[in-house]
């Protein structure tokens, strides 16, 4: 019969290795699988990178196709009450669907997003990013005939995909990632800069100055993607979107390499301890 003190060991021996486990799979560099309190700033970086570049590059193409805000609603809101004013009713409604649209793509993102996490949450992030890139290929192959017949159904419909992507990482990140507009960004980044003046305290300046970096991050990516945007539209037309398509793609491939070998890393280290036993 083992006795306590070997079964006591057995325990803690097995509660390591879990353990040990753990910190290996949260520790590595994916970008979309750690959710909340689990992200650190290289993974908040990563996808602030990403998904800002796809933000500006959707913002720029879309305002060039159709002459239309396709990141935020901001704007749209301020032309919605106009038109409301002067009566305008029939203006105003489609100013609502532009707001309506990125407020739907954020509902059905964060719905589909809690359902996959009950149901099985590797795909948590996988399918609403799929979804996303769906649409921007959809929009890239038939937007030029959706010109013509329908420009604002190309409005509404990117709307969605940045409010899918918004809700999407706001969810990811605890509310610390925003990728799709920048007014609130310069506004805390404008406060975070100035409290620099007044907070000598080495750690509070430290975490201010990763805030810093994180918005720096998202802002710079952002005018990257409308440059990019911007350059390749004048040839390229909505095809331009390709370039989002294929970068969401990537991300997503990264992240399941980046993954699969920190399991391999794993099982080998396992196989090379139990064969020096």
């Amino acid at each position: 019969m083992q006795s306590l003190k070997s079964r006591q060991y057995n325990t803690t021996k097995i509660f390591l290795k879990g353990y040990y486990n753990s910190i290996i799979i949260e520790n590595h560099k994916a970008m979309f699988k750690h959710h909340g309190n689990k992200r650190n700033l290289r993974h908040n970086l990563k996808i602030a990178s990403l998904l800002s570049f796809v933000a500006g590059l959707v913002n720029v193409a879309g305002f060039l196709a159709v002459q239309k805000l396709t990141t935020n609603v901001t704007g749209h809101f301020a032309f919605f009450v106009d038109e409301v004013f002067k009566l305008n009713f029939k203006q105003g409604f489609i100013y609502f669907l532009y707001i309506f649209f990125f407020f739907l793509g954020s509902f059905f993102s964060s719905l589909l997003v809690e359902f996959l996490l009950r149901r099985n949450e590797k795909y948590s992030y996988v399918i609403p990013t799929a979804i996303e890139s769906a649409i921007l290929f959809g929009i890239a192959v038939f937007g030029k005939s959706l010109i013509v017949y329908d420009p604002d159904f190309i409005a509404y419909t990117l709307l969605f995909a940045m409010g899918l992507q918004n809700s999407l990482v706001t969810k990811i990140s605890n509310s610390t990632v925003r990728t799709t507009h920048l007014t609130g960004l310069f506004t805390d980044l404008g406060i975070e800069l100035s409290q620099l003046f007044f907070y000598p305290e080495e750690l509070f300046r430290k975490k201010l100055f990763v805030s810093i970096k994180l918005r720096m991050t998202i802002i710079s990516f952002f005018f990257f993607g409308g440059i990019i945007g911007g350059i390749f539209y004048s040839n390229m037309g909505l095809h331009v979107l390709l370039i989002g398509v294929v970068a969401l793609l990537l991300g997503l491939l990264y992240d399941r390499i980046r993954f699969n070998a920190v399991l391999l890393e794993r099982k080998y280290r396992h196989l090379i301890k139990f064969k020096g036993k």
